[in-house]
């Protein structure tokens, strides 16, 4: 299992989409819930925020990868923890 980084501001509705679809995947598979998430609010945490590339959020990195920015559905947040499960996952 790879490391997984989510960037957020807390007020952000995108944010609070991802976070929600996060919690109901764990729900669903606990075998997830042992994969090592770190969420990071870029506010709080803003000069590790910008040692990242990104522009929106929220945004994830896999194992030190950018695999996701922006607007983040279930299905988006899916392929997130598939690849941090180190499971095949399809673009």
């Amino acid at each position: 299992m790879k490391e997984m980084l989510l960037f957020v501001l807390k007020d952000c509705p995108h944010c609070r989409l991802a976070l929600q679809c996060q919690e109901e995947l764990l729900q669903a598979h606990p075998e997830w819930r042992d994969i090592p998430l770190r969420v990071i609010d870029g506010r709080e945490e803003a000069d590790l925020a910008d040692s990242y590339d990104y522009f929106y959020v929220p945004t994830y990195y896999v194992g030190g990868e950018k695999v996701h920015e922006g607007h983040a559905e279930r299905e988006d947040v899916e392929k997130v923890f598939r690849a941090a499960a180190g499971e095949t996952v399809q673009a």
